[in-house]
């Protein structure tokens, strides 16, 4: 996915790969952006770094809409119960998706893809909701175990001491 790969390479590389992956060329990226096809070019050769607005726009086109959403960052067996249900709040819906994560760096990973698939606000670990605030601008909270679920997992425990 293309908002995952340039944190990962050159935002060129990312751009080159995905307009080849998808069959698309420059001037259909441009006409769908609004951004110069020169401009484009130059970003493509590496002759010139993106602004950020170029690459926010660029990310709208290759990023899909998934309607208003609050995304959960955790490891997949909790996710299993909660992806996709809804919720109301203040006369909106929100759909819960889910971001499988089983390591901070997967987790801070998760959330800027949250957040780049367009997330209404993003709910993780509390160990996790202060970095998490810092690198994307939508709201976050935190899950908080029930004691239900922490005399379980102590009882479970016990069990094996």
């Amino acid at each position: 996915m293309f908002a995952k790969r340039i944190f990962e390479t050159e935002f060129s590389t990312a751009l080159k790969e995905e307009l080849e992956s998808r069959g698309m060329s420059v001037r259909q990226l441009s006409a769908l952006t609004g951004i110069p096809p020169t401009t484009l070019y130059k970003v493509l050769s590496g002759e010139r770094d993106p602004r950020f607005s170029t690459v926010k726009r660029i990310s709208g086109v290759f990023t899909p809409n998934y309607g208003k959403f609050i995304a959960v960052i955790a490891v997949k067996f909790l996710l299993d119960d909660v992806e996709g249900t809804r919720i109301t709040c203040n006369g909106s819906e929100y759909r819960i998706k889910g971001y499988a994560a089983g390591s901070y760096e997967e987790c801070l990973v998760a959330a800027v893809q949250a957040r780049n698939d367009g997330a209404s606000g993003i709910i993780c670990a509390p160990i996790l909701s202060s970095l998490v605030e810092k690198l994307v601008d939508i709201p976050v909270a935190i899950m908080k175990p029930e004691s239900l679920t922490i005399n379980s997992a102590a009882e479970s425990l016990a069990k094996r001491l």
